[in-house]
């Protein structure tokens, strides 16, 4: 049975959460949470706090897509039809009160595990709003509050780990280097990420006057647009791992799926077609997980093999 059927096959509920990046989705704030912890005190985080900042984190995104959809349910009833929201399968009310829900979620594991974080996910989730609601329907620019959203989940776990100093007490150092590096590739990363699921849904916003820069400027221009931001994250991802003396696992891991995820972008740029664009969508969640992946085993391997580390430094 294909990914789309079995994904067919769940609850409408399920489905808004978005299925098919639900292993981005966990292994983000997972991964933050472990590095954090790693560069911090030189260990995994505990199981408890860990496990809430992963559902605190998923549920963060999850909401986003919720209340995006709700925003966007005459655009998707020409791309996406089989959607919950415009195949009627879930209320409109009833998909706002479940993207709340999963933001209260969000909200109370990040008050739970440190305030400073409570305040990054309150920015993130003013970000992503704004795009909801206005900038989709304004402007060709509005992939960059997508971006600065979701660049601050990793900094919002970040901090539940190894705290500013601001709010809680921490080590003086109010971000690392890795940090802001992960935040800063998630950010252009997500660029990429979203504009290639913008260059799958060009004929809804076209038609409903949302000026997305594939409408704007042509997929084939977005093409091009999308992989220079790529070509930047894989090289961020890459300056992630020297700046936390992560070990071989993680950059053969970091390095290889972002080769291929070029490549993949290089065949968007011949063939730059709305089909393409949806495909380089899900290419673009897997790469991100593959890499988030090799981090997490690349710091388990930090940890629990004296030797790992000296391999590289």
């Amino acid at each position: 049975m294909s990914l789309t059927a079995r994904i067919g096959e769940l609850s409408p509920y399920l489905r808004l959460l978005r299925p098919e990046l639900y292993y981005m989705d966990l292994t983000l704030p997972a991964s933050s949470a472990i590095l954090a912890s790693y560069l911090a005190t030189g260990e995994l985080p505990e199981i408890l706090p860990f496990l809430i900042a992963v559902v605190g984190g998923f549920a963060a995104i999850t909401s986003s897509y919720v209340f995006n959809d709700c925003c966007d349910i005459d655009i998707d009833t020409i791309n996406l039809p089989g959607r919950p929201l415009p195949s009627s399968k879930v209320s409109k009310n009833s998909a706002m009160l479940y993207a709340g829900l999963l933001l209260l979620i969000a909200g109370a594991a990040a008050f739970y595990l440190n305030p400073e974080s409570l305040v990054v996910l309150f920015i993130a989730a003013a970000t992503i709003t704004i795009y909801s609601i206005f900038a989709k329907r304004n402007t060709f620019l509005s992939f960059l509050p997508v971006g600065i959203s979701y660049g601050l989940v990793p900094i919002g776990v970040w901090l539940a780990f190894d705290p500013a100093g601001i709010l809680k007490g921490s080590d003086g150092v109010i971000l690392p280097l890795p940090a802001i590096c992960f935040g800063l590739m998630m950010c252009v990363t997500d660029w990429a990420f979203t504009l290639g699921g913008v260059a799958r849904d060009v004929e809804g916003d076209r038609l409903k006057g949302a000026p997305t820069m594939p409408v704007t400027f042509g997929i084939p221009f977005t093409a091009r647009f999308v992989t220079f931001w790529w070509i930047v994250g894989v090289i961020a991802s890459v300056i992630i791992g020297g700046s936390a003396h992560l070990g071989p696992v993680f950059f053969a891991g970091a390095l290889a799926s972002g080769l291929w995820m070029l490549a993949q972008c290089i065949d968007f740029i011949k063939h730059p077609t709305p089909e393409r664009g949806g495909a380089l969508f899900l290419n673009g969640s897997n790469y991100r997980a593959v890499m988030f992946g090799s981090m997490i085993l690349d710091v388990v391997l930090c940890i629990y093999i004296g030797s790992y580390t000296s391999i590289l430094w």
